[in-house]
């Protein structure tokens, strides 16, 4: 006769289940104090018993399984609590590992990850930073918090405007915020691969030994009716324990963050300008950044005269700076370049630009003035930079044409940053305009703000010549025709000339499918552009 032998499994796990009755404060002092599990393990298993009614501890061997059963038995029974508890054999229910717990709302993954700090023993510390900055900062972020315990993204109801903050993450009330998978937006910063930036995030973190938190937003006031219109805005706000060590470590952290800030090595040396938004306010959503190509002085068709100019009060006057600055000169200049329309103003910018590699330069038109504000915080950041700021004309014009006091604000506003800049300041200020005429004296007549006018010339014969031959170079020009180009467009301006050789393009491929130019064919283009050339100058037809 075959006999049954009882074995005894070699380990034991005991499996706890409630109906969500029993105090989460008990169940977590219950594995605490009784099966000596870290607080935060201790809290992630009575949440994992609250969402499952089920949760596996162990495994442990048989006699050490008895003796905690029945010691968490005696609480449970002294308490009244509904808790129940089985044992079974290792391995029939999955145990779970408390540090891969999935969170859902952000009090849950904060109380977690602070499990055994109480509320009241947590500070926070914040920084404010600005939204172009997003790029160096995020740089800096992932240095800084490269090993984070738990990393999760912030989605807040839509309903809602108050901006994420560690106090708001706690709260478990009304509008609790729920995590998400990270949200990224990627900022080109002109290199082959754009930065990713956090939009809302909640870091949970370990150093020295205690445990922070820090909290990532990023977003704008609403609008305001009066006054400037707020520019985006990043906060930065790091919770550690009360105390030396955690103030210490949150300054450590706003440190770099403050030195990533002032290196502002995404966008040194580059050209850029501020986006805007839809709603044309001026206020900055961001920093475009321009892949101009280099251009060399041979690519500038303008008299050798303007050329001197450029290069002496522009490229010349950048590379001395050390040497005014020991001889204790102004090392801020303003240059002004004025001529009509079409004449290279645009172009000559884009020469000075790329020829200043050390440089910031800073493209600003004159519809972007409100913004001129965070232009120039961004100017003196990024110094050495080249402010350019093309048709001043339209915010700088004689206060005696002004239409209303706005335009005067404007016009103040400009000149108050112009001299709001030190002696010291390794800034260039390069304006442009159509009208000379009609700028306010006390910015274009006044040395220190504006130290040079160079005239941007419609082009005289040389200069039609290296035009003509420049956007006609794939047509089969002769030198009559050139000749002949050159003669008739005595008067008009640089983009004038351009069009021109289209036509003439136009007028040979009609005629002989672009085999051959004649004259016929430069006047068939100038009677299509001029069609009164007998009553008026070129030069007045030749605009924008």
């Amino acid at each position: 006769m075959d006999h049954q032998v009882c074995t005894v499994p070699k380990s034991v796990q005991l499996v706890f289940q409630d109906a969500g009755k029993t105090p989460r404060g008990f169940v977590v002092d219950l594995f605490r104090e009784v099966f000596g599990r870290h607080q935060r393990d201790a809290y992630a298993l009575s949440m994992l018993i609250e969402r499952q009614d089920k949760a596996a501890c162990g495994p442990f061997p048989p006699s050490v399984a008895k003796a905690l059963f029945d010691a968490a038995q005696e609480r449970i029974r002294a308490e009244g609590h509904t808790l129940q508890i089985t044992s079974e054999p290792a391995g029939e229910t999955e145990a779970p590992d408390p540090s891969e717990i999935q969170f859902e709302w952000a009090h849950d993954a904060i109380a977690w990850h602070f499990a055994d700090i109480p509320p009241n023993s947590l500070v926070t510390m914040l920084r404010q930073f600005p939204g172009h900055m997003r790029a160096d900062i995020q740089i800096a972020i992932d240095k800084l918090f490269a090993s984070p315990v738990r990393f999760f993204g912030l989605l807040q109801q839509r309903w809602t405007l108050e901006k994420p903050s560690f106090a708001q993450l706690r709260r478990a009330g009304k509008d609790p915020v729920l995590l998400t998978s990270p949200q990224y937006h990627e900022i080109d910063i002109g290199e082959a691969t754009p930065v990713k930036c956090v939009h809302n995030g909640l870091w949970l973190s370990e150093a020295n030994e205690f445990r922070y938190a820090v909290v990532l937003s990023y977003y704008r006031e609403p609008i305001q009716r009066c006054g400037t219109d707020p520019e985006e805005t990043m906060l930065i706000e790091v919770a550690v324990p009360a105390g030396g060590a955690g103030a210490s470590y949150a300054q450590h952290c706003f440190v770099e963050l403050e030195r990533a800030v002032q290196s502002a090595g995404s966008y040194r040396g580059k050209i850029l300008s501020l986006e805007s938004d839809a709603n044309y306010s001026g206020r900055s959503g961001g920093v475009t950044v321009h892949r101009w190509p280099r251009l060399d002085r041979a690519d500038v068709i303008l008299p050798e005269k303007v050329l001197k100019l450029l290069d002496g009060n522009v490229l010349s006057f950048v590379g001395m700076r050390d040497a005014l600055r020991r001889l204790g000169q102004s090392t801020r200049k303003g240059i002004l370049l004025y001529g009509p329309p079409g004449t290279g103003k645009t172009h000559t910018i884009r020469y000075l630009a790329t020829n200043l590699a050390d440089q910031t330069t800073l493209i600003m038109t004159a519809g972007e003035v409100a913004a001129l504000g965070e232009y120039m915080n961004l100017a003196r950041l990024l110094q050495p930079a080249l402010v350019v700021i093309e048709d001043v004309d339209l915010i700088a014009r004689d206060r005696n044409e002004m239409r209303d006091a706005r335009e005067e604000v404007l016009l103040n506003k400009l000149l108050n940053e112009m001299d709001g800049l030190t002696e010291d300041a390794e800034i260039v200020f390069l304006l442009t305009t159509n009208r000379l005429e009609e700028l306010e004296g006390a910015l274009a007549a006044r040395p220190g703000r504006i130290d040079q006018i160079i005239e941007v010339p419609l082009p005289d014969a040389h200069g039609r010549d290296k035009l003509v031959r420049l956007y006609g170079k794939r047509l089969p020009l002769t030198e009559a025709v050139v000749a002949e180009a050159v003669r008739q467009s005595e008067g008009v301006s640089a983009a004038f000339i351009k069009e021109f050789m289209r036509r003439i393009a136009q007028s040979s491929i009609a005629r002989d499918g672009g085999k051959t130019v004649i004259c016929n064919d430069i006047d068939q283009a100038l009677d299509a552009m001029l069609p009164m050339r007998g009553q008026g100058s070129r030069v007045e037809q030749a605009g924008p």
